[in-house]
């Protein structure tokens, strides 16, 4: 995995504007993750059919745009409506494929019988006392054999401190997956800086996972 320089921490962000954030992250590819995750899905399932994916924490949209080329049907979810904004400004997106939805982590309504969930780098800025009913969510609304790629942070990355977010452990992320089929997970840590140009060290977990 490449390093990945992302976010802002909820407390940096107040104040500025997300479109700083989109224009510093626009035109970069699609995450190994949701790459990795789909080739899984094709290997295994290689005929064309319906597939639904769920872009939670869509932002600009990189890994939405990747998803709708490949013909999948797209839920794209982000908080923000500006992120929304950008995504359906984006050229040759087939709007027949592609839902959108406003919503906070604390208030998304999953549809059922999903075939993946892709939460790049999204899952961190839900609210520790939100994650497990929304994990639990993600978990729920996957059909048996479905995927889940995305991204969690770890306990000793620079934003632990902040109460806002939730991060992990090496255990408690062995324990989030349990109930799948593990095919890719990475632990990273490394000094770097932010899409904005902060510092920080980042404690990252790569994760690409099937329910069982």
């Amino acid at each position: 995995m490449s390093k990945s320089n992302n976010f802002q921490s909820k407390n940096q962000v107040s104040g500025r504007k997300w479109s700083n954030y989109y224009k510093a992250v626009a035109n970069r590819p699609p995450r190994e993750t949701l790459l990795t995750a789909n080739r899984n899905c094709e290997i295994e399932t290689p005929e064309t059919k319906s597939k639904i994916a769920i872009d939670l924490g869509c932002g600009e949209g990189r890994d939405t745009v990747e998803l709708l080329r490949r013909g999948w049907q797209v839920i794209a979810i982000d908080g923000e409506k500006e992120a929304i904004n950008q995504l359906l400004k984006r050229p040759h997106i087939n709007t027949n494929l592609l839902q959108t939805r406003i919503a906070q982590f604390e208030n998304i309504q999953f549809p059922e019988s999903v075939n993946l969930i892709n939460a790049s780098f999204s899952l961190p800025f839900c609210a520790p006392e939100s994650f497990p009913d929304l994990w639990n969510k993600i978990y729920s609304c996957l059909r048996t054999g479905s995927r889940f790629c995305g991204h969690l942070f770890g306990s000793r990355d620079s934003w632990a401190t902040d109460s806002t977010m939730n991060h992990h452990t090496k255990s408690e992320i062995e324990a989030l997956l349990r109930l799948f089929e593990v095919e890719f997970l990475n632990e990273e840590e490394h000094l770097g800086k932010t899409a904005l140009g902060n510092e920080k060290y980042w404690h990252i977990f790569h994760i690409v996972a099937r329910k069982k």
